[in-house]
């Protein structure tokens, strides 16, 4: 299956970090977040990838052409950088179409705009390109599959904590409760769609302010609940948790990651 990234907005709430550059292609480790999340897909068999890009485009292009996989892999190199060998894990068989859709087009115009590119194909997949999880793809894919819906999000809780405030009209406050108690679900950014999503499109649609709610009307809608882990990029700090993890060699979003939805799974899709 296709997977359909958005790579071009403007990142305005990490702007401290992402001021040049696309904010898909802030470094998590030694590698953009991007590059993880590809990685991701292609854990379970998805490797054909339609980037989404708008503000500065070039760099995400710059990194994939000139893209060495010695720079980020253990490897041998003999006659002075004329053979390289690269070590450990095979290096990704990627194919990547990288479409510019525009610097100011919100998430819906972007899916439209590369609708072409996902022509004939049965479902696709989608993604923000700004956070990483461990949910399990395949299961995710089978349980929308035998929905027969035509669109599926997955359902997180929120990695931020809030005081939520239940109240009368008059201000008397009746109930203050963290959000981590209450029954709080939010959209996670990965979904999976079939080609007909883009009948319940019109111009400029937001793809999940109408474009759903004609989807809600006609119960073609679902939410994949996970538990698990899931980690949005919105502001520094979020990058300094997944930084953290990177260091200490803990990457839930990698098969077999130890304690992870991902570590039971012992094969990787060819």
């Amino acid at each position: 299956m296709k997977t359909i990234l958005f790579c071009g907005g403007l990142g305005t709430r990490i702007r401290d970090v992402a001021e040049s550059i696309p904010k898909p292609m802030i470094p998590i480790g030694d590698k953009p977040i991007l590059w993880h999340l590809m990685h991701y897909y292609s854990q379970f068999g998805h490797k054909d990838f339609v980037l989404c890009l708008g503000y500065k485009a070039n760099v995400v292009k710059e990194f994939f052409l000139n893209y060495k996989p010695q720079t980020y892999a253990d490897c041998v190199v003999t006659g002075f950088g004329n053979k390289v060998e690269i070590l450990g894990d095979p290096q990704q068989d990627w194919r990547i179409a990288m479409i510019d859709t525009g610097i100011w087009r919100n998430i819906g115009e972007r899916l439209w705009a590369v609708r072409e590119h996902v022509a004939g194909e049965e479902m696709f997949y989608a993604n923000y390109s700004d956070g990483l999880c461990d949910v399990n793809l395949d299961e995710m894919t089978e349980a929308f599959r035998a929905s027969g819906k035509l669109a599926c999000f997955i359902a997180v809780r929120p990695s931020f904590s809030l005081h939520l405030i239940d109240m009368r009209p008059s201000g008397k406050v009746q109930r203050i409760r963290a959000s981590q108690d209450a029954n709080l679900w939010i959209n996670g950014g990965f979904f999976i769609f079939r080609s007909a999503i883009f009948d319940y499109m019109r111009a400029g649609d937001e793809l999940v302010e109408a474009p759903f709610q004609r989807l809600i009307e006609a119960d073609q809608l679902m939410a994949f609940r996970h538990e698990g882990f899931w980690r949005p990029m919105d502001t520094l700090k979020d990058k300094q948790v997944l930084e953290d993890l990177v260091d200490k060699g803990i990457m839930p979003w990698r098969l077999g990651a130890p304690g992870t939805a991902l570590g039971d799974m012992t094969r990787k899709a060819g």
